[in-house]
C-alpha cells in the first residue's frame, strides 16, 4: 500500500487528493498538513512512501520544505502539486531534488499516475511542464532576468512581490533581517531594478506570484 502525505495549505485541494486516492486499491488513507512544521513533523514519524507537496505554503514556500526534505530524508520521495506552471518553478524544483513535478490542472488519473511512479522510484514530470522544459532546452526561449536569481533570491522577490516585509521574510525563513536585506539588494542588482515596486509589478506580470 503507497503511503502519502499531502501538504497543500488549503483543505479543499487535500480534500480533492483524499477523494482521488481513495478509490485506488494500492493506496492506504492518506494523511495531511497545512503547512512547513506541521509536514516535517508529520515525515519525522516516519511510514511515507510519497510526499505530495504544494509550492505555495504559507511561512517557509514549498521550495524551502523540499530542500530541507531532501537535507534530512534523502530517499524519501517528493512530487510537487502546485498551480505554478512556469517552466523556472519546475527547474527549480527538479535541480532542489524533487522526482516529479505536476500542475493542479492535470487529471486525477495523471497525479495517481504520478504517484506510482516515483514511489516505484521513478520520476514524472507532467506533458504541459514537459513541453515547456524542451522548448527551453532546445534553445526556443531566451532567459527571463529572475532565472539568473538564486533559489533563495528567488524566494525572497516573490515574498516582498507578495507584499511581505523584510522582517516577515526573516522570521518565516529564520534568517536575520540583514541576510535577508543583502539577498533583496542581490536580486534587485541581477535584475536591473530599484525598489520593491518593481519587484511587484515584474513578479505580477511574469506569474510568479498568486
Amino acid at each position: 500500500m503507497i503511503q502519502v502525505l499531502a501538504v497543500d495549505d488549503h483543505s479543499f485541494t487535500r480534500s480533492g487528493i483524499r477523494q482521488v486516492l481513495g478509490r485506488e486499491a494500492d493506496f492506504a488513507p492518506m494523511d495531511e498538513a497545512a503547512d512547513d512544521p506541521e509536514a516535517l513533523q508529520r515525515i519525522a514519524q516516519g511510514g511515507y512512501d510519497v510526499v505530495v507537496l504544494d509550492l505555495g505554503l504559507p511561512g517557509r514556500s514549498g521550495l524551502e520544505t523540499l530542500m530541507e526534505i531532501r537535507r534530512s530524508y534523502p530517499a524519501l520521495p517528493v512530487l510537487i502539486l502546485t498551480a505554478y506552471a512556469e517552466k523556472q518553478f519546475a527547474l527549480r524544483a527538479l535541480k532542489a531534488g524533487a522526482n516529479g513535478y505536476l500542475t493542479k490542472t492535470s487529471s486525477p488519473g495523471l497525479l495517481v499516475h504520478a504517484i506510482r511512479q516515483v514511489a516505484s522510484g521513478g520520476r514524472y514530470i507532467g506533458p504541459e511542464i514537459a513541453e515547456m522544459l524542451a522548448a527551453a532546452l532546445s534553445g526556443g526561449s531566451i532567459d527571463a532576468p529572475h532565472e539568473a536569481l538564486s533559489d533563495r533570491e528567488f524566494e525572497v522577490m516573490r515574498a516582498i512581490a507578495s507584499g511581505k516585509t523584510v522582517s516577515d521574510i526573516a522570521r518565516d525563513l529564520s534568517l536575520s533581517v540583514k541576510t535577508i536585506s543583502t539577498y533583496r539588494a542581490r536580486a534587485l542588482e541581477k535584475m536591473s531594478m530599484r525598489n520593491n515596486a518593481e519587484f511587484t509589478h515584474y513578479a505580477i506580470k511574469s506569474g510568479l506570484v498568486d
